[in-house]
């Protein structure tokens, strides 16, 4: 497995393809779900460009060192947001499908869970690893070799608040 290392410009400029991949489709959706921790600056950046509300759904699977160990899917109990009701067409937000198990389980939650109808839901990814059990419907990239990808603000799990302010700001983000 290689590895594939992102920086915040390549990131973005990802995010707006993938705006753009839906945008082309033609599908209308009214409500953009995320998944955190992942997909919140993905969700976070395609609502904002199709001035849609957002929800938050946090999901875990990663653990040990570095965050590469893939451990059971934990989801939490309750669904995040600030209107009053779910849209019935939900984007599922992801930053990637690896395994594909928490796309393929947070699918039947939101509709178990919700308690308004969901008439549809279209899953959204910057990466798609091929040893996925799940396609997306919309993705920016198809990663045949299933490389760990170093998404650039994993720094920040490597680092102290203490550190952070022993640095006074310099060189941060980098």
């Amino acid at each position: 497995m290689s590895d594939l290392y992102v920086s915040w410009s390549d990131y973005h400029h990802k995010i707006e393809q993938l705006a753009i991949k839906i945008y082309q489709s033609g599908w209308e959706f009214n409500q953009i779900v995320c998944l955190a921790r992942g997909g919140l600056r993905v969700g976070d950046i395609l609502s904002r460009i199709y001035n849609q509300p957002l929800a938050i759904l946090a999901t875990s699977s990663y653990n040990g060192a570095g965050k590469q160990e893939r451990g059971g899917l934990i989801v939490s109990p309750h669904l995040t947001m600030t209107t009053e009701s779910l849209g019935s067409r939900i984007l599922l937000v992801d930053d990637l499908v690896d395994s594909g198990v928490t796309l393929q389980q947070t699918i039947p939650w939101l509709k178990e869970h919700s308690e308004f109808p969901i008439a549809e839901i279209h899953t959204a990814v910057i990466w798609y690893k091929a040893c996925s059990v799940i396609a997306p419907d919309y993705y920016v990239d198809y990663l045949p070799d299933n490389p760990w990808i170093h998404q650039p603000f994993e720094h920040y799990e490597h680092i102290t608040p203490a550190e952070l302010a022993e640095k006074g700001c310099k060189g941060v983000g980098v």
